[in-house]
C-alpha cells in the first residue's frame, strides 16, 4: 500500500526571476545619426583650424568637456544654442557646420590658350581679362585672371575690392602702388596683399605687360 506523503510544515522555497528593470540589458553602442556625424566633423575640423583645444573650445562655449568630445564624434545632437555658441567662439557662420565638404570637392582645369574671356563692365580700357577656372570651398571663392595689358592701356593705380589678392608676374615691367607704398614689380615677381586697399600699375616701365592675378573672397 502506497504511503501517504505528508505535506512540510516549512514553506518551500521557489526560484524568483528579477524585475525586468532589473535585468541586464544588452550594451549596445550609441546609434549615430548621419547628420550628428557630419556635423561632429565640421566642428573638429573648425576648431582644429582655429588652432584651440577641445577643452578650450569647451569652455568657452559653454558645455562640459565630456559633451564637447560628444559632439565632435557624432553621439550626441547639440542644440541650435549650442552651435550658435560653438560657431561664435570660431568666429564662422553656423550653416558651416552643415556643409557637405564631401559633395562640395571640386576642381577646375583650363587647357592652354582656353581661358574664359571676360568683358567686365568695370574693365580699365587697354586691360584685357581671361578667367582660368573658378572654385568655390566651403565659403572660399578663388578667381584667377590672367591679365595682358594692350598697347592702348594706360596706368590704373586705383582699383580696391574685398579679399586677397595674390599677383605673378609674367612680363615686363611696373611701378606698383599698394595704398601709400610703392615698389617695382619685374617678370618673376610675386605680390600677396589685402584687396581692400587702393592697388595697380602707377607707371608702365616696360611692356608687354602681363600677370597672374588670383582673387579670393569669402562668401557667406
Amino acid at each position: 500500500m502506497p504511503r501517504k506523503q505528508i505535506a512540510s510544515p516549512f514553506p518551500t522555497l521557489q526560484k524568483q526571476s528579477p524585475p525586468r528593470s532589473a535585468r541586464k540589458k544588452d550594451s549596445a553602442p550609441p546609434k549615430r545619426s548621419t547628420t550628428s556625424i557630419k556635423v561632429g566633423v565640421q566642428i573638429r575640423a573648425q576648431r582644429l583650424a582655429a588652432d584651440l583645444s577641445a577643452g578650450a573650445l569647451a569652455t568657452q562655449a559653454g558645455v562640459s568637456r565630456s559633451m564637447m568630445s560628444r559632439i565632435e564624434r557624432g553621439l550626441v545632437s547639440p542644440s541650435i544654442e549650442v552651435l550658435d555658441k560653438i560657431a561664435t567662439v570660431l568666429d564662422v557662420p553656423m550653416s558651416r557646420f552643415f556643409a557637405d565638404q564631401v559633395r562640395r570637392l571640386d576642381m577646375s582645369h583650363v587647357p592652354a590658350g582656353k581661358g574664359l574671356k571676360i568683358e567686365r563692365v568695370d574693365a580699365v580700357k587697354g586691360y584685357h581679362y581671361a578667367l582660368l577656372g573658378h572654385l568655390l570651398s566651403g565659403n572660399l571663392f578663388v578667381e584667377p585672371y590672367l591679365i595682358e595689358l594692350s598697347d592702348e592701356a594706360t596706368p590704373y593705380p586705383a582699383f580696391q575690392h574685398p579679399g586677397v589678392k595674390f599677383i605673378y608676374m609674367l612680363s615686363g615691367r611696373v611701378k606698383y602702388r599698394y595704398g601709400s607704398r610703392t615698389l617695382e614689380v619685374k617678370a618673376g615677381d610675386s605680390l600677396l596683399f589685402d584687396a581692400r586697399a587702393l592697388h595697380g600699375a602707377e607707371i608702365l616701365r616696360e611692356r608687354p605687360v602681363s600677370y597672374l592675378s588670383i582673387v579670393f573672397t569669402l562668401r557667406e
